[in-house]
């Protein structure tokens, strides 16, 4: 039968549909059983209240789609990695003493050690890399000296002229014998074909998908909305790279005057370990290899004190949610915030608010228009309050802000690929370093000032329309748990 004819045939479909005996009442019943199925099973996960409750409504108004929905996006632990995450960190060796003096970073670090199991460390150079030219310039010249192996974790990684650059060096290097490792997000390097990494692969790189998107047995819950947001880069277990910048000519401001505006770090000395320690899990855990057993370069305890900062579904402590309330908490003259996505947890929210009615310097950076309409209407939702209690808002613009940082008082600041919203908190593997360093502190306290000063500042009495500010905001606030 032609596609046509079935056309045909519906309209004759639908009446006898409708001609079906108390169908309203079926339907009704079905609902109701719908709803509480998917209720208990979504009451069970033990959520936030706010959360369970946003997911409660927003299904019940999608009868049946919504059970799709919830199954492919709904919260999900992992636990088996979290068992190897374990066993491979019990092998770190003791914090070295003397590198936190004060009482609120020697309590940080030990929260940061509690939920990752990464204790603090040092770094011997710790540089602040500005806009992808910066970044892609010195990975590239860094990869070009690598001689035993390059590691490298990326959500996004296109096959543009960036991605082709890149992929070109690792090219040269692997065919120099240096080990090159490449772990991509399934989702967010969706874009890249086995076409284009077919030269990587034939000249002895290994390539593997974090979570990829295979057809599971339907009983198995897929994790497409659990995706790895790490940005991690490793040379010979020396360097290090890691913050906001994917490989993208997107955020390459050499080739694109709209590129995005962001942040990222090349670090050198003992901390450059527990990057790669991340990054191995991570490998081992999406290809299913054992342990790789790697030869770390003797210590060299250096002058920045510094603490790898993990999380991930694969843990209940969600430790960099922890990290950034602690540190704001324990902050006693400002707090400046830096963050392209501003969705807070009420935690995350409450303390902001804190520390500005407590008389501190807050400051909020975030971008005047996200590339997520949604979520920038979420963001503006909060602002209202924030301002109230004596928060300075900032909204950077025209060029999109990626930078992600907070700066505590004059020493305490924390970079990586986390966003200050509930799907970096909660969902996404994250990567944060925490230093303790007064010099790298104020390099971060002049960048966001010269960024503050070209953004304007938001006004308590600017003008709000009901259609084009309040009525959106208000309802993108209603899903905000979810985003």
């Amino acid at each position: 039968m032609e596609f046509r004819h079935v056309l045909d045939l519906l309209p004759d479909l639908w009446r006898d549909l409708l001609a079906i005996p108390h169908l309203g009442l079926y339907l009704t019943i079905g609902w109701a059983v719908y709803l509480l199925g998917l209720g208990f099973w979504i009451v069970l996960q033990k959520r936030e209240p706010v959360a369970t409750i946003s997911w409660l409504i927003s299904l019940a108004a999608l009868p049946y789609i919504g059970f799709l929905i919830y199954y492919f996006f709904g919260p999900l632990r992992i636990h088996r990695q979290r068992l190897r995450r374990v066993r491979a960190r019990a092998s770190l060796p003791a914090p070295p003493a003397g590198l936190t003096p004060s009482p609120e970073a020697i309590e940080l670090a030990k929260l940061g050690q509690a939920t990752t199991g990464l204790p603090p460390t040092t770094a011997t150079d710790v540089r602040l890399l500005i806009d992808g030219g910066a970044k892609y310039a010195a990975l590239l010249a860094d990869i070009a000296q690598a001689r035993e192996h390059i590691h490298l974790e990326y959500y996004i990684y296109l096959p543009d002229r960036t991605g082709t650059a890149l992929r070109d060096a690792l090219i040269e290097r692997a065919r120099a014998g240096v080990k090159v490792r490449l772990l991509m997000d399934a989702v967010g390097s969706g874009q890249t074909s086995r076409r284009f990494l077919k030269p990587l692969l034939e000249a002895g790189a290994e390539v593997a998908w974090f979570h990829p998107m295979k057809l599971r047995w339907f009983w198995r819950r897929p994790w497409l909305n659990l995706r790895t947001h790490r940005k991690i880069v490793v040379i010979d277990g020396l360097v290090g790279y890691t913050g906001g910048i994917n490989i993208t000519d997107e955020e390459d401001e050499r080739l694109r005057e709209d590129a995005y505006r962001d942040l990222h770090l090349r670090l050198e000395g003992d901390v450059v370990r527990e990057l790669e320690l991340v990054f191995t899990e991570d490998w081992c855990y999406a290809t299913g290899q054992p342990p790789l057993k790697m030869q770390h370069p003797p210590p060299q305890p250096g002058r920045v004190a510094s603490q790898v900062v993990s999380s991930g579904p694969d843990s209940p402590w969600e430790a960099i949610h922890r990290v950034h309330v602690g540190a704001i908490h324990a902050a006693q003259r400002r707090v400046w915030l830096v963050t392209p996505y501003f969705v807070p947890s009420e935690a995350a929210r409450m303390a902001l608010t804190s520390a500005a009615l407590g008389g501190l310097d807050v400051r909020l950076l975030v971008p005047k228009l996200s590339d997520s309409r949604l979520v920038t209407y979420a963001a503006r939702s909060y602002f209202d309050e924030l301002l109230d209690a004596g928060v300075k808002i900032h909204e950077y613009g025209p060029r999109m802000l990626h930078s992600k940082a907070l700066l505590c008082d004059d020493k305490m600041a924390i970079i990586g690929s986390a966003n200050f919203d509930h799907r970096s908190f909660r969902l996404n593997f994250e990567i944060s370093v925490m230093f303790y360093n007064e010099q790298l502190a104020g390099e971060l306290a002049t960048l966001i000032q010269e960024e503050c000063s070209r953004a304007p500042r938001v006004r308590p009495d600017r003008e709000r329309s009901l259609w084009r500010a309040r009525l959106p905001e208000a309802l993108a606030r209603l899903v905000s748990p979810l985003l």
